[in-house]
């Protein structure tokens, strides 16, 4: 009987996820027109507790559309412009000596970082050295942070949602290889269509000011999360993403000739992990209540993107991880 009540309150709580989803969608049109993919990508990468990186040259609404879903789910928004000279305790925080009046006494006091918020963009994550990468790299991965030995945990849900400009290469850091595996997703942002930048220049350039509502609280994006890791999934279709996995590493014996070719290293086991969080997700996001193997292909790209290592190879080719991706998939 507590079974089926359980059971009974997942599935309305399912609706009810379907139901925001909906509202969260329309209250970003009236901000962001178009790019309805990486909403719904962002979107799940929410839900599934990842974090994503946003690829896009610059004036592509990367950071109005991070600001615009902070403000629709009513959480705290941080955002740190990463620059070469940007320290680790300008991320985590800093401790000050304080003296009291009376007493004369002298006290550290912990001043929180930016990193202390729910939403953080980390704006051109690129530019700043990898010391100062690094200071996310425990705050993406524990959802802690380590100052002057003392762990502080941060407030939930938290979501780190990193941009870089593709095109200006000059005085940037590429990421290093541990650093990119802690983003869930790898989203390219495109230019709009013809229709879709008219409206957006008719709509920036007016006096025109949307009222945004908010929609749904931290405690239920929190519900929802935990709603995600509920949902049954099928041994096939977790086998379907272990394999996808398992083949684009050049190093195992089934792999194809092709990728023993172009690929120097392949993905590591959080590709299959976030490949199956992914299709969960995107499954009850359109009301299925378990996922199957077309929600995985869906998820490939995003996550296998900027886990697949290439070689010269497929550089001399002209040979991408995408192309990769996609010829394991028609395989």
């Amino acid at each position: 009987m507590k079974a089926e009540e359980n059971l009974n309150d997942d599935v309305k709580l399912v609706e009810e996820l379907n139901d925001t989803i909906k509202k969260i969608k329309t209250e970003i049109a009236k901000v962001i027109i178009g790019q309805h993919k990486i909403i719904d990508q962002l979107l799940i990468s929410l839900l599934a507790r990842g974090h994503c990186l946003l690829v896009g040259v610059p004036g592509l609404a990367k950071t109005l559309l991070i600001k615009t879903l902070a403000e629709v789910m009513d959480l705290k928004f941080s955002r740190i412009q990463f620059t070469p000279d940007l320290m680790p305790s300008d991320i985590t925080g800093t401790e000050l000596v304080e003296e009291d009046p009376v007493t004369k006494k002298r006290n550290f006091r912990f001043i929180p970082g930016p990193i202390f918020a729910n939403v953080i963009l980390a704006d051109e994550i690129n530019r700043t050295p990898p010391k100062t990468q690094a200071a996310l790299l425990e705050a993406m991965q524990e959802h802690k942070v380590t100052t002057a030995g003392v762990t502080s945990t941060l407030t939930e849900p938290f979501f780190v949602l990193a941009t870089q400009n593709p095109i200006e290469q000059e005085g940037t850091y590429p990421l290093p290889e541990a650093q990119l595996d802690r983003f869930m997703f790898n989203l390219w942002l495109d230019y709009p269509s013809f229709e879709e930048e008219s409206q957006i220049v008719q709509s920036t350039t007016s006096e025109y000011k949307p009222k945004l509502n908010k929609i749904v609280s931290a405690e239920k994006i929190i519900a929802f999360q935990d709603l995600v890791r509920k949902v049954p999934v099928a041994e096939n279709v977790i086998n379907f993403a272990v394999e996808i996995a398992n083949k684009t590493r050049p190093t195992n014996g089934t792999s194809p000739e092709f990728v023993k070719h172009w690929i120097s290293w392949g993905a590591g086991p959080r590709a299959s992990q976030y490949m199956i969080l992914a299709a969960k997700t995107r499954a009850i996001t359109t009301g299925r209540f378990t996922p199957n193997i077309d929600d995985v292909k869906a998820a490939m790209v995003p996550v296998l993107r900027h886990r697949i290592i290439t070689n010269f190879n497929a550089e001399a080719e002209g040979v991408s991880s995408v192309d990769v991706i996609k010829k394991l998939v028609a395989e």
